[in-house]
């Protein structure tokens, strides 16, 4: 395959702006896509080119043909979906396929496997992972599930098989339980996925949420960049992840990447992917497949130096991987915040609206990925992620410190964040030992109860804002 020249990016914000900066090291142009409510978006701005999709803020978006069409048309020679909207939609790499246009990321086949829950769970049984005890397939009956649960013993999750973001699953602690959330997922999963296929697994309780980077060329070269711990989450969503994890031994860190390794070995993969874990105890279990890049990917990058999205696009050119697992080391630990306009102490209700004011943290070891400024409009049709915090240290007690740090240093004013929310983890006791799992968020709603006082500097600010307003500055 030749060099790649020109990729479209199909999809908006800081992962946009990510892939753009990416594209611009490699000497390669960049042509963004917007819809009429991110015409002043910051990828659009930062782009070669760009181009509208219309007015419906979600549809443009969402339109597999139209995009690739698009990129035909602008002479592209690849797609990089980012994460989100069609990342991990097969039809949407089966069309760049058809198309040939290359799309950055595994081959359509191998995305329709891994989105199917219990095709990757059977994929995984195959190769030797070990997988959570649940269905082989998926559940035409409550009856079914309910006769499979009285096996393996509750509590059990019901999921859809086409699943993902925290969407389409339930826990279930009782016979009872199960009998009224099965068609509440077959439901939800129907609105949602456009399927109403659902299975049943045992459920791990408290476990810790560990998931491994991996990239993998073309020629069959396979390596992991270490796990990243994602288990301080609320409902099912992340908030803080960290690599590489505290809690694990030596040992278990070589297993775990070893089984990363495997899986993706056993389904042919292509291009950078996550392996999600749960771990309990000494067992693991494989979870899923995320066949896109994570949004949590760049604290891989700050501990290994490994600059995953410029690997993807070499790796769609088709170049084999210049590194082997014996060249990737890592170093130290960093943190990612996620930083979201959200109001934690009101149920994390969405907090959209104008930016007034925007500084963001810098200094040793402090990243910001981000597509907002001041004066930018947060959109409600979106996710509600402001920008990506991240910050690095050479220890576990140090990198909580430059956390603490580099929270207090940003001021994002004019919506809410869960900022402060994030403090309060820091400064939790459990959370300086390293000792947390999935319940860590729902056990300590006591942190919830902090102040909102203002920093001073924060009504300096606001003060001398209304003055220059006033006197028409």
């Amino acid at each position: 395959m030749s060099k790649l020249k020109k990729v479209l990016i199909a999809n908006r914000g800081e992962i946009a702006v990510r892939i753009i900066r990416a594209c611009a090291e490699l000497g390669i142009r960049s042509v963004a896509i917007y819809t009429e409510a991110d015409r002043y978006g910051l990828h659009v701005k930062r782009a070669d080119e760009s181009y509208c999709l219309g007015d419906d803020p979600l549809a443009g978006y969402l339109d597999p043909a139209r995009i690739v069409n698009l990129a035909k048309e602008t002479g592209c020679d690849a797609i990089h979906p980012g994460y989100g909207f069609l990342s991990e939609n097969a039809e949407f790499a089966r069309i760049c396929e058809q198309k040939g246009v290359r799309f950055i990321g595994p081959k359509s086949d191998v995305i329709q496997g891994m989105g199917d829950k219990t095709q990757a769970r059977a994929s995984m049984r195959k190769a030797g992972v070990p997988v959570t005890p649940g269905s082989e397939g998926n559940l035409a009956t409550v009856e079914e599930a309910i006769e499979l649960a009285n096996e393996i013993g509750y509590p059990v999750m019901v999921k859809a098989t086409s699943g993902g973001g925290g969407r389409g699953i339930r826990r279930c602690d009782s016979e009872q339980e199960l009998k009224q959330q099965f068609p509440r997922v077959i439901s939800e999963a129907t609105k949602a996925f456009g399927s109403a296929d659902v299975f049943i697994e045992k459920c791990i309780v408290d476990p810790k949420h560990i998931e491994v980077q991996i990239l993998a060329d073309s020629h069959g070269n396979v390596i992991h960049l270490y796990e990243r711990d994602c288990s301080i989450q609320r409902r099912n969503q992340k908030l803080i992840e960290i690599a590489p994890s505290p809690q694990l031994t030596d040992e278990q860190r070589e297993h775990i990447g070893e089984l990363a390794v495997k899986a993706a070995k056993a389904v042919g993969y292509e291009n950078a992917g996550t392996v999600e874990f749960l771990f309990t105890g000494d067992d693991v279990y494989f979870m899923e497949m995320n066949t896109r890049v994570q949004v949590e990917h760049t604290i891989s990058e700050q501990i290994t130096g490994v600059d995953i999205v410029s690997e993807q696009l070499k790796i769609a050119a088709g170049e084999k991987l210049a590194y082997s697992q014996e060249d990737i080391q890592y170093r130290g630990f960093a943190l990612q915040f996620r930083i979201n306009a959200e109001d934690p102490q009101n149920d994390f209700l969405p907090s959209f609206g104008r930016i007034s004011h925007y500084y963001a943290p810098g200094g040793p070891g402090v990243r910001v990925d981000t597509a907002i400024y001041t004066g930018y409009e947060i959109p409600p049709y979106y996710d509600s992620m402001c920008l990506k915090l991240i910050v690095w240290a050479l220890n576990w007690q140090d990198v909580i410190k430059r956390g603490q740090r580099a929270l207090d240093d940003m001021r994002l004013q004019g919506v809410k964040t869960t900022a402060e929310y994030y403090q309060q983890i820091l400064q939790h006791p459990d959370f300086a030992q390293g000792e947390f799992n999935t319940s860590f968020v729902p056990n300590h709603p006591d942190l919830l109860k902090y102040s909102n006082k203002r920093h001073p500097s924060e009504i300096a600010l606001a003060i001398a804002g209304a003055i220059a307003a006033h006197a028409g500055w």
